[in-house]
């Protein structure tokens, strides 16, 4: 099957669609295939980068970083890491940021399928609103970016293909093996083999 990225039109200076071939029927290759084009990604150089228009992945240290929150003007925060122990709303006190909190395992026995709906609809409620959404982790590549992916195969009508290479060139991601079968299993859902 034949991908190409979708891009919004908004994002005029990013480069060409690059056409990408995955065969998502088997998910024990697929999920090797999907790593190794998660690893042509760009290298992370930043906390956070933004990923689509208004949306951006980051780590535990940008979704503390009030500073940074205020100059990027973040409205909504996903923490795909939220624990009772550390931060969660009360660290947006004050700052006028929505906050949705996901107790989420970087592991492959978790079942991050369970929350793709409703933090899609988050994300794109936001979105919608004219809202900046940031989704984070720890380190923000594999929870984080697990939902980022699903709101964009959800909501953007992305296939999983073209929702990897619409992020991986604005930050480099890797899913772990449990979510890219989530994510594989949510694309056959939404697309089926007829694409």
């Amino acid at each position: 099957m034949s991908y190409t990225s979708k891009l919004p039109a908004s994002w005029n200076d990013k480069p060409s669609p690059r056409k990408v071939e995955i065969d998502l029927s088997s998910p024990g290759l697929a999920v090797f295939e999907l790593e190794r084009l998660l690893f042509t990604g760009k290298a992370i150089i930043s906390h956070a980068d933004e990923v689509w228009p208004s949306l951006y992945i980051g780590d535990q240290h940008s979704a503390e970083n009030r500073a940074d929150l205020s100059t990027h003007r973040i409205t909504h925060v996903v923490n795909a890491a939220h624990n009772k122990r550390r931060g969660g709303a009360d660290t947006y006190v004050g700052m006028n940021i929505a906050y949705m909190g996901i107790e989420a395992r970087d592991a492959c026995d978790f079942d991050m399928s369970v929350n793709f709906q409703t933090t899609a609809d988050f994300i794109h409620g936001a979105l919608s609103r004219g809202g900046k959404v940031l989704v984070h982790c720890h380190v923000g590549v594999s929870r984080s970016a697990t939902l980022v992916l699903a709101y964009l195969m959800l909501k953007q009508n992305l296939t999983l293909v073209e929702a990897i290479c619409a992020v991986k060139d604005n930050r480099g991601v890797i899913p772990n093996r449990g979510f890219l079968r989530q994510l594989i299993k949510l694309d056959g859902k939404l697309f089926g083999n007829h694409r």
